[in-house]
């Protein structure tokens, strides 16, 4: 665990030095990639949703992109290039928001379904389903130190998930 958080913290200080990127999604079904200081047009659009696209957030080592829509898929985008990396299935309801863990190893999802899912980045593959909300699951965030994850949601239950 140690070697993947040197290993994190090295590619975060490369992307650093990178030009600062932006993304925005649309109810078009598109994701936009942006770089501000280079100029007021997209520097690539990404495609693949079929319904509109609720939440897109960068990875902490700014490699990755995600992508949350209400068709209920999630992509993964290179965020350097927006090259589409993968789809990750398993919300049968539309997913509402995005959170990175520090390490930027996974990914928790938040969803109309009433579900939180875990995602591991390395497998691209569900890690943890968590189910437990009575409704839809509107925030999800982390924990500074990596440990817990926070959900809430329309049932105004506020949630603490261990990994």
């Amino acid at each position: 665990e140690a070697a993947a958080k040197a290993g994190a913290a090295q590619r975060y200080a490369e992307a650093r030095g990178t030009a600062e990127l932006l993304a925005s999604g649309s109810d078009d079904f598109t994701v936009f990639l942006w770089a501000p200081a280079a100029g007021k047009k997209p520097i690539a659009r990404l495609t693949g949703h079929v319904q509109l696209v609720n939440a897109v957030t960068f990875s902490p080592d700014g490699q990755w992109l995600a992508s949350g829509s209400f068709d209920g898929a999630i992509r993964l985008w290179a965020a350097r290039t927006g090259k589409f990396v993968a789809a990750l299935r398993g919300h049968v309801g539309a997913v509402y928001q995005l959170a990175w863990s520090g390490d930027s190893r996974l990914l928790a999802s938040g969803s109309k379904d009433s579900t939180v899912k875990v995602w591991e980045l390395k497998s691209r593959k569900l890690k943890e389903d968590l189910p437990g909300h009575a409704d839809e699951v509107y925030s999800v965030d982390w924990s500074p130190d990596g440990e817990r994850v926070a959900s809430g949601g329309k049932d105004r239950n506020l949630k603490m998930w261990r990994r």
